[in-house]
């Protein structure tokens, strides 16, 4: 029998079945014993079947598939939230979709059509800002939005963050206790809930300890524009003793240009802190101190979110913000312990 025409009911002829428990077999979630499908996947190897998901699609009209909307994969923390997110979806039957668009909400719009033309079943923005239209038009068709490492004011959608001001302060006291004066702070996109609230946490943290911001600088979360803030920053008689860069991606580049190209020592000179706790940041190059984004937990937060509408039909949206963790390495100056070495 050629592969090209083996169906369903061929399997279940072969494995002694009926026809709706292959269809059971191969839907992810369906209740069936081991038994059956064992005798139904035996089957199905030895005839060469695979079941048809597009036609399975357009009969049940679901596709299966969720349209993950990112600004940048130069940024190390969003491949591996990307490889997490596809596996964990990949375990409930569903598959990931990519599209690329920028930070700001108006571009958003410019992928809007391709993604819905895809049917998608759900749709997660992950570091990217919701448009007014996009929320209208996903609200029309039913489609379920999931904000991922971002939070807006409009309360009708899930968002599943870090707790980034609470992060921003721990990294304030930590540059304080370890007696640092100049204290500067190079920050992301200005659009960004994660910026502002990485930025808010640590202004307070400062004042608490009755301090100000020395310097600051605007990289938009991208390298070139860091390393020209560093470049700035450091051009002057009086420069910063510890900097806290908004995210790890940017730091690296800062700390790049304040021992490449001005020949500082880090932390001897000065201190740099940065946020998210990416692979390279344990790297001994870099040795980063940093805020880890639990991504783990943000991932199946964000799976659970998105099931729970798609399958469940819940229409509260859920709003989570997890508590990150300080991941003090050698790139900053520590706290004196009071302790002889």
């Amino acid at each position: 029998m050629a592969r090209d025409n083996v169906t369903s009911l061929d399997v279940a002829r072969m494995a002694g079945v009926s026809q709706s428990a292959v269809s059971r077999v191969f839907t992810p979630g369906a209740s069936v014993s081991q038994s059956m499908t064992d005798r139904v996947l035996a089957a199905a190897t030895e005839l060469g079947y695979r079941p048809n998901v597009l036609a399975r699609s357009m009969i049940t009209g679901k596709s299966r598939l969720i349209g993950l909307v990112v600004a940048y994969l130069d940024n190390q923390f969003y491949p591996e939230i990307l490889e997490k997110m596809s596996t964990s979806l990949q375990q409930r039957g569903y598959h990931v979709l990519v599209f690329m668009a920028q930070q700001t909400s108006g571009n958003i719009d410019s992928v809007l059509q391709e993604i819905l033309d895809y049917q998608v079943d759900g749709i997660v923005l992950a570091s990217v800002a919701m448009s007014s239209q996009l929320a209208e038009r996903c609200d029309a068709a039913g489609i379920p939005v999931v904000l991922f490492n971002r939070a807006q004011n409009d309360d009708s959608f899930s968002t599943v963050t870090s707790d980034n001001f609470s992060g921003g302060r721990a990294l304030a006291d930590f540059l304080v206790a370890g007696g640092h004066k100049r204290i500067a702070y190079i920050a992301g996109w200005e659009g960004a809930s994660t910026q502002r609230d990485r930025e808010a946490g640590f202004r307070a943290g400062l004042a608490d300890h009755g301090c100000e911001l020395f310097a600051r600088g605007i990289g938009d979360f991208r390298t070139d524009r860091a390393a020209e803030a560093a470049l700035e920053m450091f051009n002057g008689e009086q420069v910063p003793d510890a900097v806290f860069v908004a995210n790890d991606h940017m730091a690296f580049a800062v700390m790049d240009v304040l021992r490449g190209k001005l020949g500082l020592s880090i932390p001897g000179d000065v201190s740099v802190v940065g946020y998210d706790d990416v692979q390279l940041s344990a790297w001994p190059s870099f040795d980063l101190t940093t805020v880890s984004q639990p991504s783990d937990e943000m991932v199946a937060e964000t799976v659970s979110a998105l099931m729970a509408q798609i399958e469940e039909g819940e229409t509260v949206p859920r709003r989570v913000t997890i508590q990150g963790g300080l991941v003090v390495r050698g790139s900053a100056r520590r706290p004196a312990t009071g302790k002889k070495e």
